[in-house]
């Protein structure tokens, strides 16, 4: 009877002497993150519990995410275990694993880390003739170009860059390394251009853009070369020269000939026109523009030849051609009326106004300085009526 109860108070009560069910017991009591800790040290891995502490005194979510912190347990202790061997191929490769594993926003900074880690383990690996280490970097580069922080990515770009010169690598996808390098380096010359565009420093940012324009052409892809063009022909022709502006805006209309890109191509007369008429070539200016406008409408880009007629009739009304620059201002009042902007239809009115204006007063005077019975007649006639056939009239 005794030896009964004995056995049912076993499977009724826990075995408090069993010193294996007890540390059973506290695994549930304790949080998952010591829990963890604890494992990465029993089983002897101190430099991954040292990470691993060390980032969770900044992640205080890191309970609330039990899966990314089993992750993080296991790709550290792998690593750890690589490094010991002195397999730090395998050390990069886990710490990448990790970087690539945290893609949500609010853990960018688990990202970087795990990139600096991987960077860290590539440069101590001297078998691959430092593709990995170039890799790294440019991850760490696009880490700091997503924020905003454009010298530092500059600087892993630019060593991304030197460490491809005459390389054949290749990422997974097939695409040339260095090609990536001449397009990430691009895009942060340009963004430091533009920066220093709004802080008035020309001459700097010009020579941004000049390093742009080279990283397009040495990436061999014509679609940036001749947006990287169009952008320093845009900058010499803020500064007055236009020149070399031309030069540049030549490189972009010839690129958008040859790949039959109309839009651009359209851009690439607009922006030579201005500089043709800021150079006195007003005839040749036209001529740009109305190519311009042909453009623009076979591929009905309305606010392209918005702007391609206004243009017109600016350069028009300037060589004091009132009655044509009516006629391209009307036009572009016109299209403004379809445009959903308030601003630009203000603006077109103000501007066909003024050439009609312009327009009727040539006739007026005409027919003043003739003083004759029959233009004097016509003038009170005008004046009676106010039609807008006055010019005809006259």
């Amino acid at each position: 009877m005794s030896s009964v109860v004995a056995r049912n108070s076993r499977t009724l009560f826990p075995d408090i002497y069993n010193p294996q069910k007890q540390r059973r017991t506290s695994t549930f009591r304790k949080p998952l993150r010591q829990n963890i800790c604890t494992g990465l040290l029993c089983a002897g891995f101190h430099r991954s519990f040292a990470q691993l502490f060390a980032l969770l005194q900044r992640w205080e979510e890191a309970e609330a995410h039990p899966h990314k912190l089993e992750t993080l347990q296991s790709f550290l202790a792998r690593a750890e275990t690589a490094e010991r061997a002195g397999q730090y191929g395998e050390v990069y490769e886990n710490h990448l694993c990790l970087a690539r594993f945290f893609t949500e926003s609010e853990d960018e900074w688990l990202k970087h880390h795990f990139f600096q880690l991987a960077l860290q383990s590539a440069r101590k690996l001297k078998i691959d003739s430092g593709k990995r280490e170039a890799e790294a970097n440019l991850h760490i580069g696009q880490i700091y170009f997503v924020k905003g922080q454009l010298e530092l990515a500059q600087e892993h770009y630019e060593e991304f860059y030197h460490m491809t010169l005459g390389r054949e690598w290749q990422d997974t996808s097939g695409r040339s390394h260095h090609e990536c390098s001449c397009e990430e380096l691009g895009r942060v010359y340009t963004l430091l251009a533009e920066r220093l565009l709004q802080k008035q420093d020309c001459e700097l940012s010009i020579k941004m853009l000049t390093k742009a324009y080279e990283m397009a052409k040495e990436s061999g892809d014509s679609g940036p070369k001749g947006k990287a063009a169009y952008r320093l022909g845009l900058a010499y022709q803020s500064i007055g020269d236009h020149t070399t502006a031309k030069q540049f805006l030549g490189v972009y209309k010839d690129i958008s000939t040859a790949r039959e890109d109309m839009d651009n191509l359209g851009r690439a007369y607009g922006a030579i026109a201005k500089s043709l008429e800021s150079s006195g070539k007003q005839t040749e200016a036209v001529q740009y523009l109305e190519k311009f406008a042909e453009i623009s409408m076979s591929n009905k880009q309305d606010r392209n030849l918005e702007k391609a007629y206004t243009y017109l009739g600016s350069i028009l009304n300037s060589r004091v051609q009132y009655d044509e620059s009516y006629v391209y201002f009307k036009h572009a009042y016109e299209i403004a009326c379809n445009m959903a902007s308030v601003s630009r239809l203000q603006k077109a009115q103000v501007r066909v106004g003024t050439s009609h204006a312009l327009s009727m007063l040539q006739a007026y005077y005409k027919h003043i300085e003739i003083s004759r019975r029959h233009s004097i007649q016509k003038i009170i006639m005008w004046k009676e009526k106010r039609q807008d056939n006055f010019i005809e009239a006259m």
